[in-house]
């Protein structure tokens, strides 16, 4: 699976360069700090270019939306779908995505129309995940499928929103596309370890005294 990063700019259709400095300059800068100039510099290109491809600014924010989209929630599907899961799988996955989670890292700290939708389809995708495999645990269309559904799209957007935090302890770039995989490596342990300890003596005793603190305050309602 090959990406941007395994060729050169000029490889790339002058639409896509823009597109790609619009997701760059948008992700340092921010919307309103963005500037058509800027993204025309940093694709090489003319403004004049940049306005016959996407109009304006918001339209170049809307083809950016459209590929964040693609590109975050399309490998997800891909592997619920049944695609097969190898390392050049994840590799492509990564190299493809840093521009992508850049942008919706800024994305999401500013509220932009794009973050509302992923995290809702990011929530959806996970309901998905739920019923699939643990259909008699998580019937579909239940409230509680819904509600840990959104705590998971939660957990991993999260992630992205504090990646300056997560990037001065890990002390790398987490969102650099050489180390997402060091960075999904942890998640993947957390989440394996985590499993391990909730259904110990230690763990069920936390998840019952939830379930029952849960209950006792259904029943004062």
């Amino acid at each position: 699976m090959r990406s941007i990063y395994d060729r050169p700019p000029e490889d790339l259709t002058a639409r896509a360069r823009i597109r790609d400095a619009a997701l760059a300059e948008f992700a340092e800068r921010g919307f309103k700090g963005a500037t058509m100039k800027a993204v025309a510099d940093a694709a090489g290109v003319s403004v004049g270019l940049v306005q016959h491809h996407f109009g304006s600014k918001e339209g170049l924010r809307e083809a950016c939306d459209a590929h964040v989209r693609d590109t975050m929630l399309g490998a997800a599907d891909d592997v619920q779908g049944g695609s097969e899961v190898t390392p050049e799988f994840i590799r492509g996955m990564y190299e493809a995505s840093e521009l992508s989670v850049r942008y919706l890292a800024r994305a999401l700290v500013e509220g932009s129309p794009v973050a509302a939708a992923m995290f809702d389809e990011g929530a959806e995708s996970a309901e998905r995940f739920l019923t699939g495999n643990w259909p008699d645990e998580f019937p579909p269309e239940e409230a509680k499928v819904r509600e840990r559904a959104a705590v998971m799209a939660a957990m991993h957007l999260g992630t992205i929103v504090l990646h300056e935090h997560l990037s001065r302890r890990f002390g790398i770039d987490t969102l650099h596309r050489t180390n997402l995989a060091r960075f999904s490596m942890a998640m993947v342990d957390v989440y394996a370890h985590m499993g391990e300890w909730i259904v110990s003596g230690p763990g069920s005793q936390v998840r019952q005294a939830v379930a029952d603190y849960h209950m006792k305050e259904d029943t004062h309602d």
